[in-house]
């Protein structure tokens, strides 16, 4: 066995082992829940722009894109627009990574890869700030509800063109709402490539642990996720990246395509 070999085969025996760490489980869930309530997961900027996710959850992101390397990325909720510039940057990298390798040259600003955005109130300041970046070449942003028809048939149309589709579900986190999401864009995924659905951790926490928002839990993304698998068995929940992570906002919520 080569020295790579062996690290893996490290590496995943200490990933197996924090399933019968209940210690270390216990630990890593109650310091993400008192993470939230102090609004930890709100400090964090993604080259120039704020993103409201887990330093983890970012880091997870960076490996699934690069290991599947969508053509296009589809994600509702935008906010201040840091998770459409992490994705962005990444399929920026893909095309360099995969220009150096062929020996040929690239425009940067011009790539046949895309982001596409979903929101339904994106705000002026946000807007402009996205549309300054470097990287907004690669993004589209649409105003509107992401489960509207007009809004579905418009991303719908537009993923036809891509061979490989990832999708990122981060908007209201109702069961209902994320259902009907789930039912518009995961069809879009292609096969082995992941459709994420953000915050099922609300399952996970006490009820009315949000006081400000509609869902809770047996009303969150995780049981809509649930409800959604039960009826799809094309997808499965990759239990890798979170067994890993342990602390993610997407428990049970990174969903790949067989």
């Amino acid at each position: 066995m080569n020295a790579i070999d062996l690290f893996e085969k490290e590496r995943k025996a200490t990933v197996d082992g924090y399933r019968n760490d209940a210690e270390f489980q216990s630990l890593s869930y109650a310091w993400r829940e008192s993470s939230m309530a102090k609004r930890y997961v709100y400090n964090f900027d993604w080259l120039g722009r704020p993103i409201i996710q887990y330093p983890q959850d970012m880091q997870a992101m960076q490996e699934i894109i690069w290991s599947t390397k969508p053509d296009l990325i589809i994600e509702t909720g935008i906010a201040h627009g840091g998770s459409l510039i992490l994705s962005a940057s990444m399929l920026a990298l893909l095309d360099m990574c995969e220009a150096i390798e062929a020996g040929t040259s690239i425009n940067p600003a011009e790539s046949k890869r895309k982001v596409i955005g979903v929101d339904i109130d994106i705000r002026p300041h946000n807007r402009d700030a996205i549309e300054r970046h470097p990287m907004a070449s690669r993004i589209q942003m649409l105003q509107g509800s992401s489960v509207a028809k007009d809004i579905v048939e418009v991303v719908s149309d537009a993923a036809a063109s891509y061979g490989r589709v990832m999708v990122c579900l981060d908007s209201m986190h109702t069961h209902d709402h994320v259902l009907a999401e789930l039912e518009a864009y995961a069809p879009l995924v292609t096969s082995g490539c992941y459709c994420v659905v953000f915050d099922t951790f609300v399952e996970d926490l006490p009820k009315d642990f949000f006081k400000d928002r509609p869902w809770n839990p047996g009303d969150s993304p995780k049981s809509a996720v649930a409800d959604y698998l039960s009826r799809h068995p094309d997808f499965q929940v990759d239990k890798e990246v979170e067994g890993k992570l342990l602390i993610t906002v997407a428990p049970d919520g990174f969903l790949k395509r067989a």
